[in-house]
């Protein structure tokens, strides 16, 4: 007897899934009788259909809700190793910065603490990066985030606190500094004020005691020039504060003496005023005696040694002493001349209420008050410029740099920075001279430079 081999295309049934064919199949045959109304009925088929349809969508929720669920977990742990991770960077960091500040002063036990405290997290760290490889989520997700906020907060306050009192320590550190530096700026500003004094009271420069016109030297020309140049900022800051306590307008006073100026700083404008007064003062500067006598000057009194001695008499003489014995000399008369011309009768009126200077100055007499007295400190710096200058074979020459120019380092010295920087970062511009303060002068071979303000200039 041959043994019965399955068929290869309808696969084998077990004896519970034929047996529930065959009642299905009679339930089937009995329903497709037609009984006397001629009408099928096929209700025990729709009936089975339904109730299968239900147990499959039944079984694929169920499974969509397992699967849902298990992403679900998985996202959760991911969420929690992340928290760990930046809980552990956290941890790090303060350990970084405790390492940090126990090193300055050094504190050994701090050093070994903080140490251990970054190796213990860098195998936390490790052991983490395991885990997300092998995916062993080993640990309550929810619990594991509480706990990594927990301790990423923890880190932060101990890396401030640690920020904290390294800032604490600074600070102190800088207010010594401070109190120093102040102490040292007190102290050099008592030393500048008595020198000031001493220079303003005695008229005297020490350099140029027992100078010989046969030892002159440009050298000597530039020490004077640049107390000069003080005397003329102290005059224009003392002017200033008249024009404050007069209620100018400081801004229209400089647009007024130097129109269409843009200053990089709002200080800056002070520039525009000491422009002025040295304008005012230099002018005629290269003529003998600033063409006081006109061109009736004796060559007698152009020699050289004329003019030194000059110099060497007025340089070591108070100012108002000098006026007092003098009234009548050359000196008085560029004094009293230079006055009229920089102080307007108006500014004169505006600053004091009178023109009181103006009336004793005609009377071959100097007023003694501290507008005039620093002005005719100013006026005695540079007449013993100019007679220094005249000193010189050949004298001395004066030079200043016009409107618009471009910027030569050999004759010009900037008073700012502003403009290179400028012009730098802007791309077709270039610094161009936007007036001379302090004029520039030439002895011999020697080139001083000349102070000017620095304005930007589109070029072509």
């Amino acid at each position: 007897m041959e043994a019965v081999i399955p068929s290869t295309v309808t696969p084998a049934k077990s004896k519970w899934s034929l047996t529930l064919s065959k009642v299905l199949h009679r339930h089937a045959m009995a329903s497709e009788v037609v009984p006397d109304d001629g009408i099928h009925k096929v209700k025990l088929h729709e009936e089975t259909e339904e109730w299968n349809d239900c147990k499959t969508t039944k079984r694929l929720s169920q499974k969509f809700d397992r699967l849902h669920d298990e992403e679900h977990e998985t996202k959760v742990a991911l969420e929690a190793i992340v928290a760990k991770i930046f809980a552990i960077v956290s941890g790090i960091k303060a350990g970084y910065a405790q390492l940090q500040h126990a090193q300055s002063p050094y504190d050994a036990e701090g050093i070994q603490g903080a140490d251990q405290i970054i190796v213990s997290d860098l195998k936390k760290l490790s052991e983490l990066k395991r885990c997300f490889l092998k995916k062993q989520y080993d640990f309550p997700p929810e619990q594991a985030l509480a706990l990594a906020e927990i301790q990423e907060l923890k880190g932060l306050s101990t890396t401030f606190k640690i920020t904290a009192k390294k800032l604490e320590s600074q600070t102190r550190l800088k207010e010594s500094e401070i109190i120093f530096l102040r102490e040292k700026l007190d102290e050099s500003n008592k030393q500048n004020r008595l020198l000031e004094k001493s220079l303003n009271q005695s008229g005297q420069l020490v350099v140029l005691d027992n100078l010989h016109l046969s030892g002159l030297n440009p050298t000597h020309f530039i020490t004077v020039l640049k107390q000069t140049v003080k005397s003329v900022q102290s005059f224009v800051r003392l002017m200033i504060d008249e024009m404050k306590l007069a209620d100018w307008d400081i801004n229209a006073a400089a647009s007024s003496i130097e129109r269409g100026v843009v200053y990089w700083k709002e200080d800056d404008k002070c520039f525009a005023f000491e422009s002025f007064i040295c304008r005012e003062m230099f002018k005629a500067f290269h003529l003998p005696y600033f063409s006081i006598f006109g061109s009736s000057v004796p060559e007698t009194k152009k020699h050289p040694r004329v003019f030194f001695d000059r110099f060497t008499e007025l340089k070591s003489i108070k100012v108002a002493e000098y006026l007092a014995m003098k009234p009548r000399s050359t000196f008085a008369k560029f004094c009293r001349n230079k006055y009229l011309q920089v102080v307007h009768p108006k500014m004169e009126s505006s600053f004091f209420g009178n023109l009181s200077n103006r009336e004793v100055l005609s009377s071959y007499r100097f007023p003694h008050t501290t507008f005039f007295t620093s002005f005719a400190e100013m006026a005695k710096r540079v007449w013993i410029l100019h007679c220094l200058a005249f000193s010189f074979v050949p004298e001395a020459s004066i030079f200043q740099i016009s409107k618009g120019c471009r910027f030569s380092e050999v004759y010009m010295e900037s008073v700012g920075e502003e403009a290179f920087l400028s012009s730098e970062t802007t791309p077709g511009s270039e610094p161009r001279v936007a007036f001379t303060i302090v004029p520039g002068f030439r002895i011999r071979a020697t080139v001083i430079q000349c102070q000017v303000y620095l304005s930007q200039f589109k070029t072509r």
